[in-house]
């Protein structure tokens, strides 16, 4: 098994989060691209709060990391999709709490008006690497 390798080449700027500019996934390595997860839980239910909604979208990209016989350390890239006027910070917190501090996969963060239902408050999309 190969896992990914990330890094941060010194003639750009340091990530300014827990995050590397760059992930290398060596050849013969199986991709794995996880599809946006929002904050339902595996019975369907959606938290109210940012904070739950979040919780459970990176809970939820866990269990699948999980379900294919991975960890969050191979995760490759992260697309993160905020509603605007709702802060990162609960977000990036989250992100830490379901897959630690050390995870340091490529990250874009985007604040966007509305999500696919307006109750959704964030959805995390993954690319994960073994």
């Amino acid at each position: 098994m190969t896992m990914p390798i990330p890094s941060n080449p010194p003639t750009v700027s340091p990530p300014v989060g827990a995050y590397s500019h760059v992930v290398q996934v060596k050849a013969g390595s199986d991709l794995f691209y996880i599809a946006g997860q929002v904050g339902l839980t595996p019975e369907g239910v959606l938290p109210a709060s940012l904070e739950e909604q979040a919780e459970q979208a990176f809970a939820n990209i866990a269990r699948i990391l999980t379900a294919e016989g991975m960890t969050a350390a191979n995760l490759v890239k992260l697309n993160l999709y905020i509603v605007m006027g709702h802060p990162a910070a609960t977000v990036r917190a989250a992100r830490i709490k379901a897959l630690g501090a050390d995870i340091k996969a490529a990250s874009t963060l985007v604040y966007v008006p509305q999500l696919v239902e307006p109750k959704y408050l964030v959805e995390v999309e993954a690319v994960a690497a073994r």
